[in-house]
């Protein structure tokens, strides 16, 4: 008596297939058209088709992290909180060097966080920044009256030897926010 195979347990339909392979082919085209380092128009429509997927996705990165030239700034935020007593906090968002390693590992988008909540397109991200300040635990039960946004920055500079300086740190207040009864809610 012979044996007869075990029917699959997942099966996928020709449509399936067609659909995922479909997936996976504009995924490795929009993460090969983000990516590559080239800047010629075809390759630049190519980018404006596959944003809106990638920048809801999470998955777009730009090169100037790496090459040719990183960026030379070390920017961090805080937030300012103002109390109807006039008490105030200062309230410290993810900082990667302050960061055990596998806290590093699920907060590292933070510095994306940072470039896209000071780009004055994207200011309309800041209210609602502000009231996710304003709820926190420890923060919402003091009745908190404002949230300041604000950024802080060193410039890296290049010595020409081989070694760097940074500048003396800068701060701006770039966002500031009345907290609304409903806010706490």
């Amino acid at each position: 008596m012979g044996l007869s195979p075990a029917p699959p347990r997942f099966a996928l339909k020709r449509w399936q297939k067609i659909a995922l392979n479909l997936f996976i082919v504009f995924h490795i085209f929009a993460i090969t058209a983000w990516a590559i380092p080239f800047r010629s128009p075809f390759v630049l429509d190519c980018r404006e088709l596959v944003r809106p997927y990638l920048l809801w996705s999470g998955l777009f990165q730009a090169w100037d992290m790496f090459s040719p030239m990183p960026k030379a700034t070390n920017t961090y935020l805080q937030a300012v909180i103002i109390y109807k007593d006039g008490s105030t906090q200062m309230w410290d968002f993810p900082r990667m060097e302050l960061l055990t390693l596998t806290q590093k590992y699920s907060k590292e988008r933070y510095r994306k966080f940072v470039e896209i909540l000071l780009d004055q397109n994207n200011a309309a991200l800041r209210p609602d920044v502000a009231r996710y300040v304003a709820r926190l635990p420890g923060i919402r039960e003091k009745n908190p009256q404002q949230v300041w946004l604000m950024v802080k920055w060193s410039n890296i500079l290049p010595n020409g030897d081989g070694t760097y300086t940074r500048t003396p740190l800068d701060q701006d207040v770039f966002f500031r926010y009345d907290v609304q009864p409903e806010d706490l809610q």
